[in-house]
């Protein structure tokens, strides 16, 4: 058993937290399976897909040595029923502090969703263990560095619009990672894996 704070340096360490976001539990455990024998030991499975419990079930029993997470978790319940299936970090896209004390509750790391200054600072009052800005295409890295110049101790996950060559800027702006859906995903199992590998050895 890993406790929380191994949960979150797990998942942020590569810098990448992979966004698996499909519509069914085959399509996201195929498209998780690619990125993870790539290389990436974190992924989230937004709960948006009907089949995420059941996929995010699979990946942490396949994958006992990766980070597997739930993402868009919005309240207790989703909260709970994704970590009775294994998911070790759960993310949202706003604030929501019901889902950080449940996460909380029963070991799991928590990123709740904030997109200013203010919403930041909540989240860490609230015991946030990463904080995903949302949505970052809008914010910027300029942005990610001003608040940090302002907030050092706040560990940021920029996500939303990022492509993976986009990621060594985010980095050096002071984003803790970068989470990345669509545009880690497309393309072949070998565009894929070349991908994940340019990545990890960028940050390495």
């Amino acid at each position: 058993m890993r406790y929380r704070w191994q949960i979150t340096h797990e998942a942020l360490r590569q810098g990448v937290v992979g966004i698996v976001r499909t519509a069914d539990t085959a399509s996201a455990v195929a498209a998780a399976r690619l990125v993870l024998d790539a290389g990436l030991s974190s992924v989230e499975v937004p709960l948006t897909n009907p089949g995420a419990l059941a996929a995010v079930e699979e990946l942490t029993t396949a994958y006992p040595d990766a980070t597997i997470g739930a993402g868009t978790v919005l309240d207790e319940s989703s909260a709970t029923a994704a970590i009775r299936a294994g998911a070790q970090f759960l993310v949202s896209p706003s604030l929501h502090p019901e889902v950080i004390r449940t996460a909380h509750r029963y070991g799991a790391a928590a990123f709740p969703g904030a997109g200013s200054v203010t919403e930041i600072v909540r989240a860490l009052e609230e015991g946030a263990d990463a904080i995903k800005v949302f949505p970052a295409s809008v914010l910027g890295p300029q942005w990610v560095k001003d608040v940090r110049a302002a907030l050092p101790q706040a560990p940021l996950v920029p996500t939303g619009g990022i492509a993976a060559v986009d990621v060594p800027e985010w980095r050096k702006a002071g984003a803790a990672a970068c989470g990345i859906g669509s545009a880690l995903t497309r393309g072949t199992a070998a565009e894929i894996e070349a991908r994940v590998a340019a990545m990890v050895r960028a940050d390495a």
